[in-house]
């Protein structure tokens, strides 16, 4: 499974933020980290996204943008007015599980990752390398670097095959194979001996 995404929560009512909190660890992949007030969360360290429920969240959100934050910003409140993207109160968890889910998924798509010696741009469906060299990949070749990168384990064969084709007859796992043959022809310095895109027993992960 991945690594749960770090969630700030923001809020100096000390009651609904710990009932919120203890929500969305149960209910989502999130690590929550809780701020009663503007201070504490500009103290709070490293985090994915951050929920913000303060009289003056904007002035917050400023801050935290100066100070390096570049991840999504949700602003809880009783209205729909004012800047920012926000959740009006009071709201369901799904709603806010909801928003959480596709903001995290937007910011991560334009994010890049390491695999191997190459920086992954999932949106741009790129692979670049020292020296700027830049590897162009089909969407279904992204698709198996991004769920194996997501999955952080070996995947079955299978499963990957469901996930990027989704549950058709017509495909089987021979059609995977062909993919991954050709994506390490792209990728490995020698695709026979493959470092980056490793076969495992029944599937495949992403070397270390």
């Amino acid at each position: 499974m991945p690594s749960a995404k770090r969630i700030l929560l923001v809020d100096d009512e000390a009651v609904p933020r710990h009932s919120l909190a203890e929500q969305l660890t149960r209910e989502g992949n999130y690590a929550v980290i809780e701020a009663g007030s503007a201070a504490e969360a500009r103290a709070a360290g490293d985090y994915h996204f951050a929920i913000i429920d303060l009289e003056d969240g904007e002035a917050l959100a400023r801050d935290l943008r100066k100070d390096g934050f570049a991840g999504p910003v949700l602003f809880l409140s009783e209205g729909e007015g004012g800047a920012g993207e926000r959740l009006a109160k009071p709201f369901r968890l799904s709603a806010l599980l909801a928003r959480l889910s596709a903001q995290l998924g937007q910011h991560g798509e334009d994010r890049a990752v390491a695999i191997g010696p190459y920086q992954f741009r999932p949106s741009a469906k790129l692979l670049t390398a020292e020296g700027q060299r830049k590897i162009r990949l089909t969407e279904k070749e992204t698709n198996i670097l991004k769920f194996l990168h997501e999955a952080g384990r070996t995947v079955p064969r299978e499963t990957l095959l469901h996930e990027v084709w989704g549950y058709s007859p017509a495909v089987t796992t021979h059609t995977l194979e062909t993919h991954i043959y050709r994506l390490r022809r792209k990728i490995e310095e020698d695709p026979g001996r493959a470092k980056i895109l490793v076969t495992e027993d029944g599937g495949y992960r992403l070397g270390n």
